[in-house]
């Protein structure tokens, strides 16, 4: 149960792995980030027709000097809401300073509380020598413990990082069925997936019909979702490209998450207007 909790949670991120190209060529960025300072996306998560939890995703108003770089500081959060917090109890936070020019991570971090589970990890990127130092702190001494460290290649991304850079694509230059290269690094490995865009949509929310971008991520097999395209995920079609809904099929049901408010977006959400 905690590690479907945690899947569920996760959803915001699952599109988080991009890199900077296309199978078939350059991949365009927007002219601007799709997000700004003072962004805050909030969530239902759900399985099957029950609410299981909320989850955030939160861009701080202000601009922070991490390596002589101003980084945007983001956290995502997730916990468990209800019933089922009494037999599953989850309440997690993930977080990443992102260089506001160019969105390449310099500092990530995971505190996770899952039931009796806990893990607080902490993630340096040095891009310059194309080198990742993970360290995560003992449970029993309440210090980390010694760091170790990985070659990754350039520009490698975070989960949260890569998931703000999913959002300045330029999805105008894109055509349906095209894919994009997923490349990122995530605890001890450096994975390589795939998404498909699958063309223009319009989804239904808490706060409305919106026009949106439809996106697929291409699954390596595993024992949680049901095929490789378990996981249907849905931007809005405008400049925020503001991550709406998500929906997976797993082996035991059918879960998701469903944009309920939002606030300090770049510009207005592009609402389906009926004629």
């Amino acid at each position: 149960m905690r590690n479907i909790l945690w899947l569920l949670l996760s959803l915001p991120l699952i599109s988080a792995f991009i890199s900077i190209a296309k199978e078939d060529g350059e991949l365009k960025l927007a002219d601007q980030h799709g997000f700004t300072k003072g962004e805050l996306l909030e969530f239902r998560v759900h399985f099957g027709i029950f609410t299981v939890g909320r989850a955030n995703i939160e861009v701080h108003p202000q601009l922070y000097n991490i390596q002589d770089k101003l980084c945007y500081k983001m956290d995502v959060n997730g916990w468990t809401t209800g019933a089922i917090g009494w037999v599953a109890k989850v309440d997690d936070n993930w977080g990443a300073y992102v260089d506001s020019a160019n969105l390449l991570p310099y500092i990530s971090w995971r505190n996770i509380r899952e039931g009796k589970y806990r893990k607080n990890e902490l993630v340096n990127f040095n891009h310059q020598d194309n080198v990742v130092e993970a360290k995560v702190i003992d449970n029993k001494t309440g210090k980390f413990k010694e760091p170790l460290y990985y070659d990754v290649p350039d520009n490698i991304r975070d989960i949260i990082g890569g998931f703000m850079f999913v959002r300045s694509i330029d999805f105008s230059a894109l055509e349906p069925m095209d894919t994009i290269r997923l490349d990122a690094f995530f605890e001890d490995t450096i994975y390589d997936f795939r998404i498909m865009y699958l063309g223009k949509d319009r989804v239904k929310t808490k706060v409305g019909e919106i026009n949106a971008l439809k996106l697929m991520p291409i699954m390596p097999k595993n024992k949680v979702f049901d095929g490789e395209n378990a996981i249907t995920l849905w931007l809005s079609d405008d400049a925020n490209k503001a991550l709406l809904k998500a929906e997976a099929n797993m082996f035991i049901g059918k879960a998701g998450i469903e944009l309920v408010n939002y606030q300090g977006l770049k510009e207005e959400l592009n609402f389906h207007k009926k004629s």
